[in-house]
């Protein structure tokens, strides 16, 4: 009886992850450039939102997950245009929101946990995401997409004049970047979970 109750209950979870992934993917789809701040191909969506959720209702696992499934059915879909550079970006950046929020809020399930959890998840979100661009996922799409960093910050420096280089790059444009989306994903999470809490 309890090994039945047990593998309905974990099929109920992966049903609600697999939907949760696939709402992640669909707002994925919906992206728009911030040209006051980054140059137009680094776009921002809200795909985090539904992975967020998950973490917090299901725990920091499913939010991981959730970011994965989503980036999959996002490359069998849509393809690639940057060799996967991209994708994995959004993967890991978008995990180290997830996964630090939900370790955090599942400790205690209040009202105030939950702003802790967004706070800190977005700060070191937006740490990881200037420590991978720096050391990995920069050098990675030049050398997979033959396009030079110096490109790249040319590019930056037309839209940010602050930007000179790889590090005023990161640090002027990916860093307000990735902060500016983790405080937007969080204020739209903190006001809509309780209600999606329910359903889920």
């Amino acid at each position: 009886m309890n090994q039945t109750k047990q593998t309905k209950t974990r099929t109920n979870k992966l049903v609600k992850i697999a939907i949760l992934s696939a709402i992640a993917f669909v707002v994925m789809l919906f992206e728009f450039p911030l040209p006051f701040l980054v140059p137009s191909f680094i776009k921002l969506d809200f795909s985090d939102l539904p992975a967020l959720i998950a973490a917090f209702s299901l725990g920091p696992i499913a939010g991981v997950i959730c970011e994965l499934l989503k980036n999959l059915l996002y490359i069998i879909i849509r393809g690639t245009q940057s060799a996967y550079v991209g994708e994995f970006a959004n993967f890991l950046i978008g995990s180290s929101l997830c996964l630090t929020a939900g370790i955090i809020y599942n400790i205690r399930k209040t009202k105030k946990m939950a702003l802790i959890s967004l706070g800190v998840a977005t700060v070191i979100m937006a740490l990881v995401g200037c420590i991978l661009n720096y050391f990995v996922l920069l050098p990675f799409y030049e050398n997979a997409m033959n396009f030079p960093i110096s490109a790249i910050v040319d590019a930056a420096h037309a839209v940010n004049s602050i930007v000179t280089d790889k590090f005023t790059l990161i640090l002027f444009a990916i860093l307000p970047f990735n902060l500016l989306k983790g405080i937007v994903i969080s204020i739209i999470t903190f006001i809509v979970y309780k209600s999606i809490s329910k359903i889920l």
